[in-house]
């Protein structure tokens, strides 16, 4: 199953040029949980971000860049044909905005933290509502500098989306 995991806020930005413009750190540890020990595939700017690969699973780093990524984690050129012949039997994509927008089309299930608020991002999650129902919905208020988020799971829906 190939599924997408992402915070955004209410005009679903995803981040800033400078990275992820809020801190929440039970997004940090939904991220974590739900992603352990099962492979991601992340864009090139994502890679960046990381110092290490995450332990537990293989690192798949989207890029068509000439070069050597860092140790722990690999290249694939060819996103549309890995996901659809040669990904693994769970895949998790992990960002960045580009490669959500790229991997829609093949993602089974989302898995989104909607942060309640404007962070003027410069970086969006593509529109999706269209082609996935919403499974699950659980709210938290916001609390000590938090802002109010919400946990969503999203499944892709079988009927064509709406012209």
């Amino acid at each position: 199953m190939i599924r997408a995991i992402a915070a955004m806020d209410d005009r679903l930005g995803v981040a800033t040029d400078s990275g992820i413009p809020w801190t929440v750190p039970a997004d940090v540890e939904h991220f974590r949980t739900l992603t352990a020990s099962v492979d991601v595939l992340m864009g090139y700017g994502t890679y960046r971000e990381f110092e290490r690969p995450m332990t537990g699973r293989i690192n798949y780093v989207a890029t068509r860049k000439h070069g050597t990524l860092r140790d722990g984690f690999h290249a694939v050129g060819d996103t549309s044909t890995f996901l659809r012949q040669n990904h693994p039997q769970d895949l998790w994509i992990i960002g960045g905005a580009a490669l959500f927008a790229q991997t829609l089309e093949l993602t089974d299930e989302l898995h989104l933290t909607r942060i309640s608020g404007d962070f003027a991002c410069t970086k969006f999650f593509p529109p999706f509502e269209d082609r996935f129902s919403l499974i699950s919905d659980l709210a938290t208020a916001a609390q000590g500098g938090t802002p109010a988020f919400r946990f969503q799971t999203w499944h892709r829906r079988n009927d064509p989306p709406a012209d």
